[in-house]
C-alpha cells in the first residue's frame, strides 16, 4: 500500500459519506467541525471518559491491564489516537472506544471499522491477537458493547482505506450517501450537489 496518514476521523468520515472526504482532505475545505454540537458533546465525553468508564466494565471483559490515550501508527499509512487498549487475561488485547452516541440494538458499521482500524494498529505494534473491540455509548448510560473484529473486517477495512486513498491522493469523485438523513447536518451541505 502507498504511504498515507489516514486518520481514524478520515475513515468515520469517509464511511459516513465519500463526499465528505473528497471536500475536506482533496479540496482541502475546512469543515469547521467545532461548530457542530455533536462534536462538540464527543470533546466532552472524551475528557470525561475516565469517569464514565468504571473499573468494574474492565473487570467484566477480563481486563489485566490497560493503555489510554495511546498515539500509534502503521506502517501501512493510517494512524490513531485509541482511547483505550485493554490487555485482556487470554493474551488478547482489544480497543476500547467513547461515543456520544445511543446505542439503538446495533452497532454502525462506520464505528465498526474504526475499531478494526485500531485493532490493526495495536495488532501491529503490540504484536498480540486483537480479535474484539467495545464501544461505551454514552447517550445510553455508558452502556458496553462489544463488537467482534474478524479477518474479513481487517481484509475489508484494507480495501475501504485503498478507495479512501483514491479520493484524496487523485480526486476521484465519489457518489453521494444513499441516506438523505445524514445531508441534513452535513457541513458541506452548501456545495454539495448529491443526488438522492
Amino acid at each position: 500500500m502507498e504511504q498515507a496518514s489516514i486518520t481514524a476521523s478520515n475513515l468515520l468520515e469517509y464511511l459516513f459519506c465519500a463526499r465528505f472526504t473528497y471536500f475536506e482532505l482533496y479540496l482541502g475545505v475546512p469543515q469547521h467541525e467545532e461548530k457542530r454540537f455533536k462534536v462538540q458533546q464527543g470533546w466532552t465525553v472524551h475528557d470525561d471518559k475516565a469517569r464514565i468508564n468504571p473499573d468494574y466494565l474492565r473487570k467484566k471483559i477480563g481486563c489485566t491491564g490497560r493503555k489510554q490515550n495511546i498515539y500509534l501508527v502503521s506502517e501501512e499509512g493510517f494512524r490513531g489516537i485509541v482511547d483505550e487498549i485493554l490487555f485482556l487475561k487470554n493474551g488478547e488485547a482489544a480497543p476500547l472506544d467513547y461515543k456520544y452516541a445511543e446505542y439503538k440494538d446495533r452497532t454502525f458499521k462506520n464505528h465498526q471499522y474504526q475499531l478494526a482500524l485500531y485493532g490493526a494498529l495495536i495488532k501491529e505494534y503490540f504484536r498480540v491477537p486483537v480479535n474484539r473491540g467495545y464501544i461505551i455509548y454514552a447517550r445510553s448510560r455508558n452502556k458496553l458493547v462489544e463488537v467482534n473484529l474478524t479477518e474479513k473486517m481487517y481484509s475489508d477495512l484494507r480495501h475501504i482505506i485503498r478507495d479512501l486513498l483514491e479520493v484524496v491522493k487523485k480526486g476521484v469523485y465519489p457518489g453521494p450517501t444513499k441516506y438523505s438523513v445524514r445531508c441534513a447536518d452535513c457541513c458541506y451541505g452548501n456545495i454539495c450537489e448529491q443526488v438522492i
